[in-house]
Parts: structure tokens; sequence; C-alpha cells
């Protein structure tokens, strides 16, 4: 238990760090940054309690908000990707998370990339349809959402297989 506390704690804290200092100072195209702190979101115990995890979650994209000045979309887009993460697992793994048997380092590639990449899309399309607000520029919102996904799930995708134990 305690355990779980200091790994998620320090997930957490290195997470916005990371972001904060470094990616958040990262232009791709002009307009494009890694948001790499959705791996919290990817990385949280399937097995927690529910409302703790939308707490944490919002949490997460408040203490960004915070570092980048930018209004509460990140807290919005952070908690609608936690909300949704049950049916994204369902979708992605199907009866191995009804009965929370995976581990995301032991999953099939194929499964894990599914899964990770529904949610980053889910958060950044969120998170860009806020910031922009104006179904106008929806070209705009989808440009924004894949490039930025694009790159997103290129680094947490890499990040995933270093960071995850071996297969026994």
């Amino acid at each position: 238990m305690n355990n779980d506390i200091l790994t998620n704690s320090t997930r957490f804290i290195v997470l916005v760090l990371l972001q904060v200092v470094l990616l958040n100072n990262i232009n791709l195209f002009g307009f494009s940054n890694p948001m790499l702190y959705v791996l919290f979101i990817i990385w949280y115990p399937f097995k927690e309690q529910r409302i703790l995890f939308i707490g944490l979650s919002f949490l997460l994209g408040l203490t960004i908000d915070m570092f980048g000045d930018t209004g509460g979309i990140h807290a919005g887009a952070s908690v609608f990707a936690a909300y949704l993460r049950p049916l994204l697992l369902r979708l992605s793994f199907g009866t191995s998370y009804e009965f929370q048997t995976i581990k995301l380092g032991n999953t099939l590639f194929a499964p894990r990339f599914t899964y990770v990449s529904l949610l980053i899309l889910t958060h950044h399309l969120v998170l860009y349809s806020l910031e922009i607000f104006s179904f106008n520029h929806l070209p705009s919102i989808l440009i924004k959402t894949g490039v930025t996904g694009f790159f997103t799930l290129l680094i947490s995708m890499l990040v995933i297989t270093l960071f995850s134990p071996k297969k026994s």
C-alpha cells in the first residue's frame, strides 16, 4: 500500500516537473508540445478507487494549468480522460480488464497501443476544444489534436516501453 502511494506520488511530481520545465518549452511546428503528464492517467493503478483517481487527475491538470496560466483547460481534459478511462480500458483489453488481471507492462503491444492512443487523443481533443472553444475552428482543433497527439503518443510509448517491467 505505502509503496503504491510513494510510486504514484513520485510519478506525479516527476511528470509535472518534466512537463513544466522541459516539455512546455518545446514548440514543434510553432504550436505543438508533447504532453507527457498524461502518463500519470495511463499508469495509475486500475484497482484503486475511482473518485480518488479523478480527484488526482484534476489536481494534476490544475497544477499544469497553474504553471502554464491556461485557465483550467488541462484540468478539464484530465478529468474527462480519467472519467473515460474504464471505457477505454474495456475497449482495448476486453475481458482482461473486466477481471482486472492486466498489468500495462505485461500486455501485448496492440491493445496497449490502442489504449494509450485512445486516451491521449481523447485528452487532446477535449483540451484543444476547450482552448479554442469554437466549432468554426474545427479543422484547427483537429490538426492540433493530431499533431500533438502523434508526438505525445510517440514519446509516451517510448517511455512506457523503457520503464515497464520486463515480462518474466
